[in-house]
C-alpha cells in the first residue's frame, strides 16, 4: 500500500498527461472519420461556422434525406437567396429555415430545440465539422433528449493538413472545449 502511495505523484505527473494526449489522439482520429450511411429522418440541422456544412446539408435535403432543414447560426445579413442557387431556392426554399439567433454551440442547441418543437421533429441529422461533432452532439443531446440524433461530419479543408500549427491549434482548442462540455462547464440548462 505504501508503494502505491509513493507512486501516486509519479502517476499524476506522467499518467495524466499521457491520458490527456491519448485522448487527444482518439479525438483527432474520430474527427477524421468519414460520414456513414444515415436512416431517413424528419429534419436536418447544419451548424454554421465552417466550409462545407451548408452545402452538405443542402445536398442531403435534395437527396431526400429529410423533409426539413434548419441552418443554425446564420449571419444577420444572410438570406436564402444568398445561400441557395436559384434552382435550389425554387425546389427547396419552403423547406429551409434560417436560424439567426445562435452564436455558439449551446446557442445552436437552443435554436435547434425551438425549431424541433415548432416542427414536431423526432429525428435529426446533424451536419457540422468532424472536429466539432462530439461537442455538438453532446449539447444537442442535452437540449433534445427525446430526439434521435445522427451525426454527419464534414471534413473541412484545414483537416487535410494535420501537421500545420493552425490545424493542431484548432483541434486542441476543440478538444479542450469538448472536455469542458463533458465536465459541464459553460452549460446553461434551458428552461
Amino acid at each position: 500500500m505504501r508503494r502505491l502511495v509513493k507512486l501516486a505523484p509519479a502517476f499524476t505527473f506522467l499518467g495524466l498527461p499521457l491520458l490527456f494526449l491519448c485522448g487527444f489522439g482518439w479525438f483527432v482520429h474520430d474527427a477524421l472519420r468519414p460520414a456513414g450511411p444515415l436512416p431517413h429522418t424528419q429534419g436536418i440541422v447544419a451548424l454554421t461556422g465552417g466550409a462545407g456544412r451548408v452545402e452538405t446539408s443542402l445536398r442531403l435535403l435534395e437527396q431526400g434525406q429529410a423533409q426539413w432543414l434548419l441552418i443554425s447560426g446564420v449571419a444577420p445579413q444572410a438570406s436564402q437567396q444568398a445561400l441557395l442557387l436559384p434552382e435550389q431556392e425554387k425546389k427547396l426554399g419552403g423547406r429551409i429555415t434560417l436560424g439567426y439567433q445562435a452564436r455558439s454551440t449551446i446557442g445552436n442547441a437552443e435554436e435547434t430545440a425551438a425549431w424541433v418543437a415548432d416542427n414536431h421533429i423526432s429525428s435529426l441529422v446533424v451536419v457540422t465539422a468532424g472536429y466539432h461533432m462530439r461537442r455538438a452532439m453532446l449539447e444537442l443531446g442535452r437540449t433534445l433528449p427525446d430526439v434521435a440524433l445522427y451525426a454527419y461530419p464534414v471534413t473541412p479543408p484545414a483537416m487535410r493538413h494535420l501537421t500545420q500549427l493552425s490545424t493542431l491549434r484548432l483541434l486542441m482548442t476543440e478538444y479542450l472545449k469538448w472536455l469542458g462540455a463533458l465536465a459541464g462547464f459553460a452549460h446553461k440548462p434551458t428552461a
